[in-house]
């Protein structure tokens, strides 16, 4: 439904255009067209004039009395408020000053997106060929942000630094006509000499501009930031001048919650001592034993349990998706219409990438929902948990909820708000749901579920142990590896994610568990009445809003008589 009150549609409109407008490259991943040619400004001025901004998004949106909104505005407000505010509290903590990072860094995203570009016109292939020849000024700021943040005394952690770099020179080190920048498809109408011409013109730009701009920012993170980097024993932001404000900001932006470190971190003890007694029941007959470091230590390192290939990571996770296809009608009444497809994680950044990763599809149908999957090193991804992580990643996991939400009649922010609880949590929620659904092939793969749900529990823990209490990256890595059957490569290699993206790895365990408490409250409420479908459309149909909104949701529905 669109929104009925005059002045918080128009608000609605402003927030988005101002928020897309500042994040082209986003932008023309959803499709939207507007800002092909531009890059983002990465400087301190422009982040200023942002802040500003969100705050009087915030002051505007306060200003209308929820009292006198339907349910649709009133959702829109929330998101609104809560967005804008933890968006503006993120940004005032200068994060692009720590942004030296082989997970989310500039470096690396810009290289993921690239070849995902939806150029459906042929005006669309001119402005990327201008875009493109922005790199230089895009990449400068940056570096220069690092240089503030060596200036103040807030530095990025050394691996993340040393990792970044390599990245970097992995980069500079492939050959001018393997360069993923070229990767980006053409338009359908081009003719082959109009095709040809255009690509002449990105490769002129790629040489010319963005690999000298690479060879920039690469000597900066060389000569100025790693000097300066914070040691692996001081990870944390807790370490930084302004680090405890900083991880309470971040609490609240990634779980919408207002929660104590403390609290947080003894509830992911909590639950990892929970889990145990599944591991027991479920792995001993798998495995061939009730102790709980038997059981690890099998998934972690029998070879029969690795895949052998790089194309058996994609087989894996096709089989899985196409599975998940076929059930999702007896379980959801609102299905979308876009197609979720597999793709590969490029091997520049894949050896510092997480196992796999989700791109929602451009809201025009131009391109598909994309699973990413990381191939590199087979011998290390294990068949187990390759069930469970194709349906957190696509379907039912983050492909149903993201293109659902595109697709719903709501103001345009609200299909793409950053919530991150609520994508993530639904995500992890799903790992079980696919267990409901029958999709599992059997109880070997069904401990991938535990293994991940360990993992996600364990994140509680470390991340608030890094950030809030002082520990160190060896502790971290050292507590996953006993606490979780995962392997040491992508515990290594998640840790560093965390250590560079404070408290976003909170969100995913911490929605979940809320997801699941209001669903069983709705089945105690309903007895007989409730229905599976019903409630999954009343969670996903609104899409991504902070816990206490989708919590008044469920109780409306529960009062409406499910």
């Amino acid at each position: 439904m669109s929104v009925t009150n005059p002045a918080l549609a128009d608000l609605a409109d402003r927030y988005w255009d101002r928020v897309i407008s500042a994040n082209p490259t986003w932008a023309i991943l959803l499709g939207d067209h507007r800002f092909d040619d531009q890059v983002e400004d990465l400087s301190r001025a422009a982040e200023d004039a942002m802040i500003d901004d969100l705050r009087g998004f915030v002051a505007e949106a306060e200003a209308i009395d929820p009292n006198q909104l339907d349910t649709e505005d009133r959702i829109t407000r929330d998101v609104l408020i809560f967005e804008a505010s933890t968006s503006a509290d993120e940004l005032e903590m200068r994060p692009a000053e720590l942004a030296t990072d082989p997970h989310i860094g500039l470096h690396v995203t810009m290289i993921a997106y690239a070849p995902q570009f939806p150029l459906t016109e042929k005006e669309h292939a001119g402005a990327v060929v201008a875009k493109y020849r922005k790199f230089g000024t895009m990449f400068d700021a940056m570096a220069e942000r690092y240089r503030e943040g060596v200036a103040s005394g807030r530095t990025p952690p050394r691996v993340a630094a040393e990792k970044s770099l390599r990245q970097v020179e992995q980069y500079l080190a492939l050959e001018l006509d393997d360069d993923p920048y070229l990767t980006v498809a053409p338009p359908p109408q081009f003719t082959d000499a109009e095709r040809q011409a255009w690509h002449t013109e990105l490769r002129t730009a790629v040489a010319d501009v963005i690999r000298p701009a690479y060879e920039r920012y690469g000597a900066v993170i060389r000569n100025e930031v790693l000097g300066a980097a914070r040691p692996p024993e001081h990870s944390g932001v807790c370490w930084l001048p302004d680090g405890d404000e900083y991880y309470r900001r971040a609490i609240r932006r990634y779980t919408s919650l207002n929660l104590t470190p403390e609290d947080v971190h003894q509830s992911g003890l909590d639950e990892i001592a929970e889990l145990a007694h599944e591991y027991v029941a479920l792995g001993g007959p798998v495995v061939g034993s009730v102790e709980l470091k038997d059981i690890f230590e099998h998934l972690r390192h029998d070879s029969s349990l690795r895949f052998a290939t790089r194309d058996e990571v994609r087989r894996a996770a096709e089989t899985s998706l196409a599975k998940a296809k076929s059930a999702i009608g007896d379980w959801f009444g609102r299905l979308p219409q876009a197609d979720c497809v597999i793709g590969e994680i490029p091997d520049v950044g894949a050896e510092e990438s997480p196992i796999a990763y989700y791109l929602p599809p451009a809201t025009d149908g131009s391109r598909p929902g994309v699973y990413f999957v990381n191939t590199l090193h087979p011998e290390t991804r294990t068949r187990f948990e390759y069930e469970a992580l194709a349906y957190h990643e696509s379907i039912p996991g983050h492909h149903l909820q993201l293109a659902i939400a595109q697709e719903v009649e709501v103001p345009e922010f609200r299909k793409h708000a950053l919530v991150t609880v609520y994508v993530e949590g639904w995500g992890l929620y799903t790992e079980r749901l696919a267990d409901e659904m029958g999709l599992y092939s059997g109880d070997l793969q069904r401990l991938g579920i535990l293994s991940f749900d360990s993992w996600r529990a364990g994140r509680l823990v470390v991340d608030t142990g890094m950030h809030a209490l002082g520990w160190s990256r060896q502790q971290a890595i050292d507590f996953l590896i006993e606490n979780s059957p995962q392997a040491p490569n992508n515990i290594e290699n998640e840790v560093d994610r965390y250590i560079g993206w404070p408290g976003q790895a909170l969100a995913y365990k911490i929605g979940q568990r809320e997801i699941f408490r209001l669903r069983r409250v709705a089945q105690e409420s309903l007895g007989d009445r409730f229905d599976i479908k019903g409630f999954h459309d009343t969670v996903l149909e609104p899409g991504p809003v902070p816990l206490d909104t989708l919590g008044r949701l469920v109780d409306e529905w529960i009062a409406g008589g499910g």
